[in-house]
């Protein structure tokens, strides 16, 4: 087996002490020949040596990273999201540790404890958690601030979400102006406040054109494409005109399933949804839906959870951000 290269062995190799290539490599260059630096730097490269990261941490007291959380690192929505934390955290020179609860109470535990424990400077928390008071006390024990995203203000602490109630309440002023009053909704079957207030700017928006929509109109379901499939039968049995799925995800598995029944979207059965995720353009026929800026969201998060790393006696941060309708082909006209 090889052997691994230490610091040590680089340091014989360029003729310099461990401590000129640790300055080095840490950007103390400016103190040394160019000679000497591109000497260090070449041999780095040649060797393969990598300097160690838990003793730099502990040097340090700080890993350069940021601990993101997510419910679905499956989910588009999310790939955007991540895509923006990445761009900024690289320019900051922070590493993002990704982790994925698939809404597991046990799992979220133990990823803040594990980011934690790998001396996470920041969490960026999207994922569901169940008890936002022991998230608090955590990590507020450990030092660690975090960033809540599209989550319930249980605690006072920085936030990002974007206008959920408007969104719903965009689609339900469209499916109206198309002349859709039986509208059946596909919801969260455990929803979050997000997906709480998104059903409720649609279910308001109703309810003051005088068309509310009654309980048993709301189906519930997970938030995928198997959910969506698995209501399908459910929902066309209540004849609807058109349906309302809480995210694009669900809008794609009752795609398949109107499609399986016989039925045409938008000639049968008119359908929206929420997100605006990369499959929506793809999709025939192509999905309105609301667009969520998840890239912009993503670099938000990494820009707001840094300034609260370097400056932890910064006011409280809150964002919102601005979502707007992307009608496509997925709505038939009826009146």
């Amino acid at each position: 087996m090889t052997k691994k290269v230490t610091i040590t062995d680089l340091a014989h190799k360029a003729g310099v002490s461990v401590t000129t290539v640790s300055q080095i490599l840490n950007g103390k260059q400016d103190r040394f020949s160019d000679k000497t630096v591109e000497k260090v730097h070449r041999l780095q490269r040649d060797m393969g040596y990598v300097p160690d990261f838990n003793a730099q941490s502990l040097i340090k007291k700080s890993g350069r990273t940021i601990g993101v959380l997510l419910p679905n690192i499956n989910n588009p929505f999310f790939s955007r999201f991540l895509r923006g934390i990445e761009a900024t955290a690289m320019e900051h020179d922070y590493v993002p540790l990704i982790f994925g609860s698939n809404n597991s109470e046990t799992l979220e535990s133990h990823y803040l404890l594990e980011s934690i424990r790998r001396t996470a400077d920041g969490m960026i928390i999207a994922s569901a958690v169940s008890d936002l008071n022991y998230i608090d006390k955590i990590l507020s024990q450990n030092e660690v601030p975090y960033l809540l995203v599209d989550q319930a203000p249980v605690v006072e602490g920085d936030q990002i979400n974007a206008n959920n109630y408007q969104g719903g309440s965009l689609l339900a002023e469209y499916l109206l102006e198309k002349g859709h009053q039986n509208v059946v909704v596909v919801a969260d079957s455990n929803p979050t406040l997000n997906m709480e207030h998104r059903l409720a700017g649609f279910l308001e928006t109703f309810k003051k054109a005088g068309q509310p929509i009654s309980n048993d109109h709301i189906v519930k379901t997970d938030l995928t494409k198997m959910g969506g499939y698995q209501v399908t039968q459910q929902v066309i049995k209540m004849k609807p005109t058109a349906i309302f799925a809480i995210n694009d995800e669900i809008a794609i598995g009752l795609y398949r399933g109107i499609h399986e029944a016989g039925l045409n979207v938008p000639a049968d059965i008119s359908v929206v949804g929420y997100d605006d995720i990369d499959l929506t353009e793809y999709i025939s026929p192509k999905l309105t839906t609301v667009h969520q800026a998840a890239f912009e969201m993503g670099q938000h998060s990494a820009a707001m959870i840094i300034e609260r790393i370097k400056n932890r006696d910064e006011p409280i941060q809150s964002v919102t951000l601005p979502v707007k309708l992307v009608e496509r082909e997925s709505v038939k006209k009826i009146n």
